[in-house]
């Protein structure tokens, strides 16, 4: 079992930052892949940001150049960030943790962003 908990949203005037974080805890095996979805109204939920247990990270291309995901490693607890920069009224979603291995997926509860002057 996985447990994931999210924090870091609110609301932000256009052009502000954000940072996002999401700790995973439980059985956390050694290959993962770990990432921010969001799904924005009347849309599909969509990846925004990666990032493997190798590193390798993967980016929306509309959030390249804005955003950075990151990475601590703890005993039995990983936490990643994500960075969000130069933010777009288009950002606005509810944005989601999810962390991936090979026999199973574990999502957080959703954390919302609102970019709005």
């Amino acid at each position: 079992q996985v447990q994931l908990e999210e924090s870091g949203g609110g609301l932000v005037q256009p052009g502000g930052s954000l940072r996002l974080s999401c700790s995973a805890s439980g059985s956390i095996v050694s290959m993962y892949t770990m990432g921010w979805y969001r799904q924005g109204p009347g849309k599909q939920r969509e990846l925004v940001a990666s990032i493997t247990s190798g590193g390798n990270t993967d980016y929306l291309d509309s959030v390249k150049d804005r955003f950075t995901i990151s990475r601590d490693n703890a005993k039995n607890t990983v936490t990643v960030y994500l960075q969000m920069n130069s933010l777009k009224p288009e950002d606005t979603a509810a944005y989601y943790c999810n962390f991936r291995w090979m026999f199973g997926s574990a999502w957080g509860q959703g954390t919302q962003v609102t970019v709005s002057s």
